[in-house]
């Protein structure tokens, strides 16, 4: 067995072309600081439209580690990966197959049900179809099949008139992918290697009239509320845990990823409540205000540190 030495020339590819860009842009300065500190050569690249310059700076410069920084469309479904692979190039986070079915919305529910795990109700419509009728009794979500971030992220309260003008603004392809929408709170568990970390209750905040954990909520300072280790029944914070370590493995993932739920606790009484996967994310966020490695930190391992971690895990995926 060839024993791979350890790196110290690591590429932070960050930017990228997706909705994402920004979020992968603060991801970015952040790794990129830490690993410094670290020890580390670093390289900041760029992702543009422009996949042969990406090649080429890569292929010139040939750092040990690329550290994926990248957020959305072809940095986090596969395609980079594939590139990364092929020019066998260790990097950090899920492989090609991984990270395309975690990306695909639809592809990932219907891993999730074959390995035994809760989703919520829901189907792939035609967003040209939308207009007409409710594909799904109100309320219910609707959200593009592969973007993250919360990105195009719809409900539909009942008696809402406002489907024409969903599907007029709507720019993430033909189809999109509608669910029920589940009550209570939204949790979320991030993964390292084989074990979870914690439970984080994410709270929007009301005076700045988050409907949901929107884009917003996510990414500014003040947009939300993150307690941990969440305060839910204890029979769920082991079953939240159990399940995203499960979703994590069905998906084949590596290094770290986050899993998002919904829990519904409004109507359980003394009982754990209902857990929902919304969606498992292959490449957390990395930014000041980040969950993943607010969740590290809660473990005994800073944000430095999680970054060494994941560049000492990095790998060709094939």
């Amino acid at each position: 067995m060839t024993i791979r030495p350890p790196a110290r020339h690591v590429t932070v590819l960050t930017g990228g072309v997706s909705a994402e860009r920004a979020v992968s842009l603060s991801s970015g300065a952040g790794i990129s600081a830490a690993l410094r500190e670290e020890g580390y050569e670093v390289r900041v690249l760029d992702a543009g439209p422009d996949l042969g310059a990406i090649v080429a700076e890569l292929g010139s410069h040939r750092p040990d580690v690329v550290f994926n920084a990248l957020h959305g469309r072809l940095g986090e479904d596969g395609a980079i990966q594939g590139v990364l692979d092929w020019m066998n190039i260790p990097y950090t986070h899920s492989g090609v197959r991984a990270s395309a079915t975690a990306m695909d919305k639809a592809a990932a529910r219907a891993v999730f049900r074959a390995a035994g795990l809760p989703v919520a109700e829901g189907a792939v419509i035609d967003i040209a179809d939308f207009p007409a009728a409710d594909p799904l009794a109100a309320p219910y979500v609707i959200k593009p099949l592969n973007e993250g971030s919360s990105v195009g992220v719809e409900i539909v309260r009942p008696g809402s008139n406002r489907r024409a003008a969903i599907a007029a603004a709507w720019t993430y392809g033909p189809h999109a992918l509608v669910e029920e929408f589940i009550p209570g709170r939204e949790l979320t568990v991030g993964v390292m290697g084989d074990r979870a970390l914690t439970v984080t209750d994410i709270t929007p905040n009301p005076a700045q009239a988050h409907e949901f954990y929107d884009y917003a909520a996510k990414y500014a300072a003040g947009g939300s509320q993150h307690i941990l280790p969440a305060q839910i029944h204890p029979d769920a914070f082991a079953q939240a845990l159990e399940m995203a370590v499960a979703a994590h493995r069905a998906l084949g993932c590596s290094g770290a990823t986050r899993t998002d739920f919904r829990y519904d606790d409004t109507r359980c009484g003394d009982g754990p409540g209902r857990l929902v996967i919304l969606e498992v994310n292959t490449q957390p966020g990395m930014t000041p205000t980040s969950l993943l490695p607010e969740q590290a930190q809660t473990q005994g391992v800073g944000y430095g540190a999680l970054c060494r971690w994941m560049v000492e895990h990095a790998a060709c995926r094939t």
